[in-house]
């Protein structure tokens, strides 16, 4: 019988597997030493200005360590982007207020954006940036094999070709994503166009981005990451408690593939779990900040939610009960607002909420919450209080942040009855349609994969090969593993799709798993554009995607990073 993978059933294996694992130089230090700098990327040369180019927007884009107030008392070091306006309106580039997270980009859909990026991490952290759900030419979308080193420069330029919508960035650099995502590099990309201007949605102050993600902190208020204290120190060089990509140190026997110990490298039994499974921190930050209250009056807010964390779900919910209204996703506005007791929003993913506080009275107060589920893998239990640093469980309850009503205003505005207009992808004009593109998601040993295989920085497979101007079907199936030590169908995977969006078509899952998948069913938005889809243990999900502008080389993805930075991506090419 397959045995469901947990945190709990990962640790239980491992102390089974004490002896093997010291043999292979593992130790449980308290505090591993730093993690080893990412491989050089062959052949990534900075990118200078197009003298064709002519941008509307220009912006000064940096990536450098700093410190930031979190938590009272001492600073915490973290990596930011640092960022300024060189030509465009003055709304074009917003900052978060006393955050280190952003900057917020806008622009409107068909303007020319150009963002001069600098590379200034410490030595031997190379980057590069994903602009997570715009459909841009392969050379724009932050592919890892572009990464540049610190003190080099990439120039990005494109057209705004996207539906008005919540889009961010973040850093893609091989082994290094989920790291440098969680020391602080993480902005929301804004869009805008005429369909969304005639919609009459809440804007200006009431147009509210929000960052959710959880993070854990050791005793002098420093970034805790990957089984140890220390991972962000005063001066930050190189992020402690991290493995190098899918050579998991000392687990080569284990894994089914070629990994090999790492010098020095002691991440310890907390640490390969927290890698395996996803890190979960202990504190929720929203826009930077611990215990997030919104100062709010009595009238209508749109609420653009995106969870910039690593692994952790959430299941959104109010806390009087009320319902959770949804006007647009990841690929922008919906056909029509949709209204659901909750909504799931996995990481990478966005949501966009009509937010009516007009029914409460000035001075009430409600929370909007992470409520519990099931299915993705054990909440609580025995060793609930050792999991990934002391955190939460994944789907454990958790509050997220708290509205107050601070003052009456009265509303203008009501609840649009329609938004945008969304051009349906049928199956049958797919050239798949008959034979649907596969994506396996699998697990051999303690290696997370995709089709078996682990990302390859240049490699694509002819049937990895798409015809550019084609629709095509995929099927992403979260499968099970007979006969595996631990097995994956206790792990729900994000999975993202650069170079484009793409539409849900159905969702069935194995009768088996039925009960874990029935706990978030409801909170499924399905309904317009996605750029990335939560996969739960033992479902299968069929997608359709027009592959129509841009000719190159492209990634798929788990995104949870720690998934991600160990091997579950492949890229695709179009041609």
């Amino acid at each position: 019988m397959n045995q469901t993978f947990s945190r709990r059933s990962f640790l239980r294996t491992l102390g089974a597997g004490g002896a093997l694992i010291a043999a292979g130089g593992i130790t449980a230090c308290a505090v591993p030493p730093s993690q080893p700098a990412a491989p050089a990327v062959a052949g990534a040369t900075p990118r200078g200005a197009s003298s064709g180019f002519s941008p509307d927007i220009e912006l000064n884009l940096r990536a450098a360590a700093g410190n930031a107030q979190i938590l009272p008392g001492k600073s915490t070091a973290v990596w930011g982007y640092q960022a300024s306006l060189a030509k465009g309106d003055a709304s074009s580039l917003v900052t978060l207020k006393d955050s280190y997270l952003g900057p917020i980009i806008r622009a409107q859909k068909g303007q020319r954006v150009r963002i001069n990026f600098k590379n200034d991490l410490p030595a031997g952290h190379p980057s590069i940036v994903h602009w997570h759900g715009l459909n841009l030419p392969e050379d724009m979308d932050g592919h890892p094999r572009f990464a540049i080193q610190p003190g080099q420069s990439y120039v990005y330029e494109f057209e705004v070709i996207d539906r008005a919508g919540s889009y961010w960035f973040h850093p893609h650099p091989h082994e290094q994503t989920g790291v440098q995502v969680y020391n602080g590099l993480a902005g929301m990309f804004l869009v805008s166009d005429p369909e969304e201007a005639a919609a009459g949605l809440p804007s200006g102050a009431y147009d509210i981005p929000l960052v959710i993600q959880d993070r854990a902190f050791d005793a002098d208020n420093q970034f805790v990451y990957l089984g140890g204290a220390g991972s962000m120190p005063a001066n930050p060089g190189a992020p402690a408690g991290g493995m190098p990509g899918h050579n998991m140190p000392g687990m080569g026997g284990m894994m089914g593939g070629s990994a090999t110990p790492a010098p020095g490298s002691g991440m310890g039994m907390q640490g390969m779990m927290d890698q395996m499974m996803g890190f979960l921190g202990t504190r929720i930050l929203v826009n930077g900040k611990p215990d997030y209250s919104l100062s709010v009056a009595t009238r209508a807010y749109r609420l653009r939610l995106l969870n910039g964390s690593n692994a952790r779900i959430y299941k959104l919910g109010w806390s009087d009960g009320g319902p959770v209204i949804v006007v647009g996703t990841d690929g922008g506005l919906l056909e029509k607002p949709v209204e659901k007791p909750y909504v799931m929003l996995a990481p990478g993913e966005r949501v966009e909420l009509w937010a009516d506080f007009s029914r409460l009275k000035v001075g009430a107060e409600i929370t909007l919450q992470s409520l519990k589920f099931e299915g993705v893998e054990d909440a609580g239990g025995m060793m609930g209080g050792m999991m990934s640093g002391g955190g939460p469980e994944q789907g454990a309850p958790m509050t997220l942040l708290k509205v107050r009503v601070e003052r009456e205003e009265k509303e203008t505005l009501s609840l649009p009855r329609a938004l945008s207009s969304i051009t349906r992808l049928r199956a049958e004009q797919a050239v798949n349609a008959a034979n649907p593109r596969q994506v396996g998601l699998t697990l051999n040993g303690m290696q997370w994969l995709i089709n078996n295989r682990v990302f390859e920085m240049d490699s694509v497979l002819p049937e990895e090969t798409i015809k550019l101007g084609s629709t095509e079907i995929w099927e992403i199936v979260n499968k099970l593993n007979p006969g595996q030590m631990m097995d994956a169908n206790g792990m729900a995977h994000p999975i993202h799709i650069h170079g484009g969006q793409f539409q849900v078509l159905s969702r069935e899952v194995l009768p088996q798993l039925k009960a874990g998948w029935d706990s978030v069913r409801e909170g499924r938005v399905d309904e317009g554009w996605k750029d990335t889809v939560l996969v739960m243990p033992g479902e299968r999900v069929k997608l359709a995607m027009k592959f129509e502008r841009y000719k190159g080389l492209y990634l798929y993805h788990c995104h949870n990073l720690e998934h991600e930075s160990s091997g579950m991506m492949r890229n695709f090419r179009v041609a």
